[in-house]
């Protein structure tokens, strides 16, 4: 049984199904102006671990899970006339940019992936069956959702009606009934891009495009809503008020999924601040795909994840050591595969209990020790072991792919030439080559079978 921490009832509850044969899973996805800091990366990542579980433990069930990209907005705006380009040139640039990202974090692409723009009419016909309710208005162009008509708006986040706005931070604008009424339809200048409406040409607002496009690809109520904590309010807060109001009470998710955040430091990591770094940065300098969604899973996903050299040089050496005792076991003929891909239990069950991935990984590390005769020992527990960690969406190489690469033939010529040299007892040379190679960190082993070498 699956566990869930739900965000609105400040509970684990029991996962069930809301369908006999169909899981749904949405996910905010991003708004694609810049580059994915590493913090963008943690709920694709918790959230694919979250579907792998799923469909292992209801492998009956068809896992439908969807991503939005979020292709109309005023930041993009703002970027595309700041290069003089149509907003198109951006959002294609940048999502492609994100996509290449979270796959190479190991992150599955989703099942489906509405795009704002190509959503525009649910979005008209959501926000005229909300005004037809009583539950929004047209002004000045504008279209509102009316807070004041929804008795249960901030049952998610858990705030204080007169107090969300007593803290309104900036001017209520005039076309308001009240501080609190947010935006589903605004108009759009003619240089602006925009759609015809019943209202007039604009775009729309944030919050109307994601219960759009859930009631349009996943229905009325889905079973689990995800995203950073950030997102509930007034994010998840509003999608959850409007959809509601849109279906006659019908609540937009049975289960709402919420991550913490990754910080530097005390601070959130965030554009704005300026305290980011991106995952095509950390590629770029040398680190693999599987270290960094290992430190990304290295806290509970409800909790604050400092990122630091150490935890990513942590997890580096945790996958060395992973890969290395694979590497060694698999090589000695009384180690042999019949787990049958079947995860070590202790990782189903940490995963079950509200994704403790860092319970998860003490388990395997807990069988894939450094020590040759339990190795040989545990059997199938090993295998057991690396299948959990590719329920993580970790292990997926061989030890090979993870520690040589696809390998070098110039690397693979001065191994060769040093084992000649230490044939011919020239032990000089041998070793100069061992200590140029250690220079380039290239690390060899040298064995009953030969030489090998992998990358420190």
């Amino acid at each position: 049984m699956i566990r869930l921490y739900d965000t609105q009832e400040r509970e684990k509850r029991d996962f069930t199904p809301g369908e006999p044969d169909r899981i749904t899973l949405y996910v905010c996805g991003p708004t694609v102006y810049g580059r994915a800091h590493i913090g963008n990366a943690r709920p694709p990542v918790v959230f694919d671990v979250l579907r792998r579980l799923l469909e292992h433990e209801y492998p009956k069930h068809e896992v439908v899970f969807a991503r939005n990209i979020t292709d109309v907005d005023d930041k993009i705006i703002a970027s595309a006339t700041a290069e003089g380009v149509e907003p198109g040139v951006i959002t294609e640039r940048f999502e492609q940019a994100y996509l290449d990202d979270m796959r190479a974090l190991g992150v599955r692409d989703p099942t489906i992936a509405p795009h704002a723009t190509q959503e525009i009419g649910p979005m008209v016909a959501m926000i005229a069956d909300l005004i037809e309710r009583g539950h929004a208005y047209a002004a000045q162009g504008h279209v509102l959702f009316d807070v004041g008509s929804d008795p249960d708006y901030g049952a998610l986040s858990r705030r204080d009606r007169e107090a969300m706005l007593a803290g309104a931070r900036v001017e209520v604008a005039p076309y308001k009934r009240s501080p609190g009424d947010f935006v589903l339809w605004k108009p759009s200048a003619p240089d602006v891009i925009g759609w015809d409406s019943p209202w007039g040409r604009g775009r729309p607002g944030w919050h109307i495009e994601c219960s759009a496009m859930i009631r349009a690809h996943l229905g009325e109520t889905i079973d689990i809503h995800g995203g950073g904590i950030d997102l509930v309010f007034p994010h998840h807060e509003n999608e959850a008020a409007q959809s509601r109001c849109a279906h006659g009470g019908k609540p937009l998710a049975r289960y709402w999924v919420h991550n913490g955040f990754v910080d530097f430091g005390s601070e959130k990591m965030s554009k704005s601040l300026g305290n980011v770094v991106t995952p095509r940065e950390l590629l770029d300098a040398g680190h693999k795909g599987e270290v960094l969604r290992l430190a990304l899973l290295s806290a509970h996903y409800r909790s604050p994840l400092p990122w630091t050299e150490a935890l990513v040089a942590q997890s580096k050496a945790r996958l060395d050591r992973w890969y290395g005792f694979l590497q060694r076991f698999s090589r000695n003929p009384e180690f042999k595969r019949s787990d049958r891909g079947v995860p070590l239990q202790a990782v189903v069950d940490a995963l079950s209990d509200d994704l403790n991935t860092p319970q998860a990984v003490a388990e395997i590390s807990a069988v894939i020790s450094s020590d040759d005769e339990d190795g040989i020992r545990l059997g199938d527990q090993i295998w057991q072991a690396i299948n959990g960690a590719k329920l993580l969406g970790l292990m997926t190489l061989s030890p090979d792919e993870w520690f040589r690469g696809a390998g070098d033939a110039g690397i693979d010529a001065r191994v060769a030439e040093r084992t000649a040299a230490k044939q011919a007892r020239d032990f000089a040379t041998a070793d100069r080559i061992r200590d140029e190679l250690k220079a380039e960190g290239i690390l060899l082993e040298d064995g009953a079978g030969g030489t090998s070498w992998r990358r420190a």
